[in-house]
């Protein structure tokens, strides 16, 4: 029993650390709160969506940034998309550089895309990182009140 009550603590640090840090924001929370016994990971399999629809939108503005010249709407386009999967999820800083980088679009500024598309990436890579932590210690520590974290 100590030690289920150590993970739930573990985990409840870990998750509010995500919002802590500005990982993510009160989206989360409201996947957290469609899951359920029927759907015990529920927020686990949507991020996973989200990583494996989301590789595909790198994949694809990866390839239009090598293309001469830069055709913007097509970047912006891919770009809404992968802002509105993140939005879905509550990545916040992922969608703060989607944002940087459809400015930069429909500005043109080609060194301003290639930048900030560098620097989602990165913290693309960190969320992805710092969820697969915490669904892994979410998943053994089972349900718990994980919606009771209001942001400030």
């Amino acid at each position: 029993m100590e030690r289920n009550n150590n993970l739930h603590r573990q985990v409840a640090s870990l998750r509010q650390s995500l919002f802590d840090q500005g990982y993510v924001d009160e989206q989360f929370i409201e996947l957290e709160e469609l899951q359920d016994d029927a759907t015990p990971n529920f927020v686990e399999e949507v991020v996973t969506l989200f990583y494996n629809d989301s590789a595909r939108l790198i994949h694809n503005i990866d390839q239009s940034l090598e293309e001469h010249p830069l055709d913007f709407a097509k970047l912006d386009n891919f770009m809404h998309q992968f802002k509105g999967s993140s939005s879905s999820i509550g990545a916040k800083k992922v969608k703060i550089e989607c944002t940087k980088f459809m400015e930069y679009c429909r500005a043109g500024n080609v060194e301003g895309c290639k930048g900030t598309f560098q620097q989602l990436k990165r913290e693309y890579a960190v969320l992805r990182k710092k969820l697969e932590v915490y669904f892994q210690y979410a998943r053994p520590a089972g349900p718990t009140d994980t919606a009771s974290y209001r942001p400030k």
